[in-house]
């Protein structure tokens, strides 16, 4: 990849990728104590306590309807104060959700512990980093994203074993408390030093680093009629949030639904296994992001999902379990990061702070729902595979309603 550097020359590389770098950084703690730590959560609290799978995974629910009503206050505070003050904020609800939810010793105290984890997810997840990355870029504006997003992968592979490991060696209390201090000493000064500035214009550059040529620039800024642009956000919002309902629900799960197959070490390597391929994954989509139609390409990956899950219902055995994984793990980055790389891509920079936050929005409030429909539909039928053949079903509905929205083909500003 060549990297772009700032208009000072070659000495110097351009400071909208060392925002990439510490949103890396920020993904991986984010994800590995918010998003992929929920399923770790959920297989120690019901392992310590003995409480029912669906009462803790409602708990987790709330953690994503807590970030769903966020997600607009997110973009809004960053355009408002700039990223250092609310990332920092979102890093210390962070490491303080693990360090109370390590203490809890009755159901109903893990309903509090998740809604502050719920708060750090909120502002350190997509939105808070799409927001914060987006100023900065236009020519890279989808490979700046996905790089700066892929370190959610690096919480999975490095983030799930390590915290299995804590909670095997230190206990639940000892175990959550030392993760979450260790998250605030990383990301704390890391954003203080590297979130000073707002986006380019502080510092006197272009997006880009100021050496965007005219022949490299977009040769058009994409403006969407009314009708149709209501076409394209909500099939957009709609299609995502049903993927990620079912994303989020299989992730918080996924250590439950294979230590029968594999054993409790078994799963959490599966589960390291699934963000390594994610991570390649996320590699592929940021060579190939910038050149090929980001709609399309999620229909893809989410067909992919189905058939990987429906593999898993129609045979549960170690290897289709294994193999049907780690092709699910493949499409998490791209399903993560292609949401808002389609409303930048469709509606441009000038709009994408407003319209990504009414979409992060609906994906947040309807995704918040799969942990706790998966636990439902577990003790409802006492198996996960009904429930997995009902998650397939929502990715082909998925998959259609991006598919059908992007019908709706965009004008052209005039002029351009």
């Amino acid at each position: 990849m060549n990297w772009p550097r700032s208009s000072a020359g070659l000495r110097r590389t351009y400071h909208g990728w060392w925002v990439v770098g510490a949103c890396f950084v920020i993904a991986a703690f984010g994800w590995g104590l918010g998003l992929f730590g929920a399923s770790v959560y959920l297989q120690a609290i019901t392992a310590a306590q003995g409480w029912p799978v669906s009462q803790v995974a409602s708990a987790i629910t709330l953690l994503f309807l807590v970030s769903a009503a966020a997600q607009r206050s997110v973009a809004r505070s960053i355009a408002r104060w700039g990223p250092r003050p609310v990332l920092c904020c979102g890093a210390v609800a962070l490491a303080a959700g693990p360090c109370l939810i390590g203490q809890v010793s009755a159901p109903w105290q893990i309903y509090p512990c998740f809604v502050v984890l719920g708060l750090g997810w909120a502002i350190l997840s997509t939105t808070g980093i799409t927001t914060t990355v987006a100023p900065w870029f236009e020519r890279h504006q989808g490979r700046s994203m996905t790089l700066a997003v892929m370190g959610a992968s690096l919480g999975a592979i490095v983030g799930v074993p390590l915290l299995l490991l804590a909670l095997h060696r230190l206990g639940l209390g000892l175990g959550l408390a030392v993760a979450g201090l260790a998250s605030a000493a990383v990301l704390l000064p890391m954003i203080g030093r590297v979130m000073r500035f707002r986006g380019p214009a502080a510092l006197g550059l272009a997006p880009d680093g100021g050496i965007a040529s005219a022949r490299d620039a977009p040769a058009t800024s994409p403006v969407v009629a009314g009708g149709a642009q209501r076409r394209l956000l909500w099939s957009t919002a709609m299609g995502f949030a049903l993927a990620l309902l079912v994303q989020i629900g299989f992730i918080t799960h996924h250590v439950v639904l294979a230590a029968p197959l594999l054993g409790s070490a078994g799963a959490g390597l599966l589960v390291s296994a699934t963000g390594l391929i994610a991570f390649v994954g996320r590699l592929v989509l940021a060579a190939i992001v910038d050149r090929v139609d980001p709609r399309r390409l999620a229909v893809s990956v989410l067909a992919l999902q189905a058939a990987a899950l429906l593999a898993i219902a129609c045979w549960p055995v170690a290897p289709v379990l294994i193999g049907a994984s780690l092709a699910y793990g493949y499409a998490i980055g791209h399903v993560t990061t292609l949401g808002p790389i389609v409303v930048r891509r469709e509606f441009g920079a000038q709009q994408f702070g407003a319209l990504y936050g009414r979409v992060a929005t609906v994906i947040g409030f309807t995704s918040a729902f799969g942990p706790a429909l998966f636990g439902l539909l577990h003790d409802g039928w006492g198996s996960y595979r009904p429930g997995l053949v009902i998650a397939s079903a929502l990715l082909v509905a998925a998959s259609l309603t991006l598919l059908v929205g992007g019908s709706a083909e965009p004008r052209q500003a005039a002029g351009r």
